[in-house]
């Protein structure tokens, strides 16, 4: 049962569950100049390690991620690039997304939908050579690529606190044929001097795979929460220090992100899900807003 329960854990290990960045892609959203006008964002980051709703993306370690986005009005498109480390070992996740921002007031709606590509990818294939014999083994799918629809709102209730929630779907997450649906509550605080705090309250509700014949094999769903202190230089230059956390155990953990080294060793455990404090440098920026062009 446990070679089951890990098996199909690794699955989302070519994901690290974070393969969305659907919330941590998409850019901060910066008024357009003009309505229905032409714009362009675009910038970057850099952190000292890419979590995702509480799972790294990185092992632990530092991760870059640039990203475009051409905006009209409401509407909007764009690609994001960020360096992971997974057991499919891809050279890193590319985000495909688009979708509308509706401002209406206080009141700003984000409706989309994104697509995950890890590229070039390596099935993760054990043969008890380089593992012991009881983990050797197919971990991952050959093709952890997927799509996801998200819908996000957030509303001013002051000019310095924001209330928001965010709701995230695939029906097939990570190529396992299993669904995985996402949801969120976030408030961000506006402090004097340019500082702010904010956090965020999720759950994750992960399906059923069958994937190399496991039937009917249920992935752990997880709690997941963050709460951390910005501070943003003339609205362009953001640094932040955010802690975050799961209440996946270290064994949960190895099942859902497929932690490798967990295979290698034979622990069947992972500390990408662990509470962890991750420093981030943003820079966001607007080509309508540039001083020079």
């Amino acid at each position: 049962m446990f070679r089951k329960f890990v098996l199909t854990g690794l699955l989302a290990a070519a994901l690290g569950t974070g393969a969305q960045a659907a919330d941590v892609a998409a850019p901060p959203a910066i008024a357009a100049p003009a309505p229905w006008a032409f714009d362009f964002a675009f910038g970057g980051k850099l952190m000292s390690d890419y979590n995702f709703r509480g799972i790294s993306q990185s092992a632990r370690g530092p991760s870059v991620n640039v990203y475009g986005e051409l905006r009209y009005g409401w509407l909007y498109g764009g690609a994001a690039f960020w360096t992971t480390k997974l057991p499919t070992r891809p050279v890193g996740e590319i985000d495909i997304y688009g979708g509308i921002r509706p401002v209406i007031g206080d009141l700003t709606l984000d409706l989309g939908l994104m697509y995950y590509l890890y590229t070039p990818e390596r099935q993760f294939i054990t043969t008890g050579a380089e593992t012991p014999v009881a983990l050797a083994g197919t971990w991952t799918p050959r093709n952890t690529d997927f799509l996801e629809f998200y819908g996000k709102a957030g509303y001013d209730i002051t000019p310095q606190f924001n209330l928001g929630g965010a709701v995230y779907y695939s029906a097939n997450w990570l190529g396992t044929g299993a669904y995985g649906l996402y949801a969120e509550v976030n408030a961000k605080y506006k402090l004097p001097n340019d500082f702010a705090i904010s956090g965020a309250l999720g759950h994750y509700w992960l399906g059923n795979t069958t994937v190399f014949g496991v039937n009917n094999f249920n992935i752990q769903d997880y709690l997941y929460w963050n709460a951390g202190v910005s501070w943003t230089y003339k609205d362009a230059v953001t640094l932040d220090l955010r802690y975050h956390g799961t209440n996946l155990t270290s064994q949960q953990c190895f099942a859902t992100t497929g932690d490798y080294r967990g295979v290698f060793t034979g622990s069947g455990r992972s500390n990408w899900c662990g509470h962890s404090v991750v420093a981030t440098l943003s820079v966001d920026l607007q080509w309508s807003k540039l001083p020079y062009k």
